[in-house]
């Protein structure tokens, strides 16, 4: 009942609140990410969203276009900032996603949206994470965040899935505002686990 009719509603009305609340901040963090890393300063891109249905994602852009000599994007690690780092500690850079919550391709709790690439990589039951909503953040996001390799990552997000109810989303805001504050089990640049789809080709 909560995950098929409630949690849109409250989805919305959260979202619009918070979006109306943390304005003044998101311009100002807008106007930062312009001067310190240029434009634009919202970094877009195409994840999957419920039922595997492509969105557009919307970021504050935390790294700078440098390139080598031969005119090839550097290493992200290479062109992540000291700014950049702050505003992912932070999880400031997910702001924007507020707008993704409101539009309906997001839900404030819930498997976080990954790259369209490692859908080819997922097991049948590891793709049931497509079931919902991706999240703002998740089961996966507060046992461990991005230091949890992806196999037990993914399998909080099936077990999440499967057990979609009003307190459980509670806890996990309530978990989710705890780590932000004490800036907990956050890894940046070179630190961050391999990708999906690379750390899974290596096995096959």
């Amino acid at each position: 009942m909560y995950a098929k009719y409630f949690k849109r509603i409250l989805d919305i009305i959260l979202s619009f609140i918070a979006l109306i609340i943390l304005s003044p901040l998101m311009l100002i963090l807008y106007i930062l990410v312009r001067i310190k890393l240029g434009k634009p300063a919202i970094f877009k891109q195409q994840r999957p969203g419920k039922n595997e249905k492509i969105f557009t994602l919307y970021k504050y852009r935390t790294m700078t276009d440098k390139k080598d000599e031969n005119g090839k994007l550097l290493p992200d690690e290479q062109r992540l900032t000291k700014f950049g780092k702050i505003l992912r500690s932070t999880s400031l850079d997910e702001l924007p996603e507020l707008i993704n919550i409101l539009k309906g391709d997001m839900a404030i709790v819930g498997p976080r949206p990954l790259l369209v690439q490692y859908i080819d990589f997922y097991t049948e039951e590891e793709r049931h994470r497509h079931d919902v909503r991706p999240g703002l953040t998740g089961l996966a996001q507060v046992s461990g965040r991005n230091i949890v390799g992806w196999n037990q990552r993914l399998k909080l997000d099936v077990q999440y899935v499967h057990n979609c109810t009003f307190i459980n989303d509670i806890k996990i805001i309530l978990k989710t505002v705890k780590k932000v504050i004490k800036r907990e089990d956050i890894l940046v640049g070179k630190e961050q686990i391999k990708d999906l789809d690379k750390e899974r080709e290596l096995i096959k």
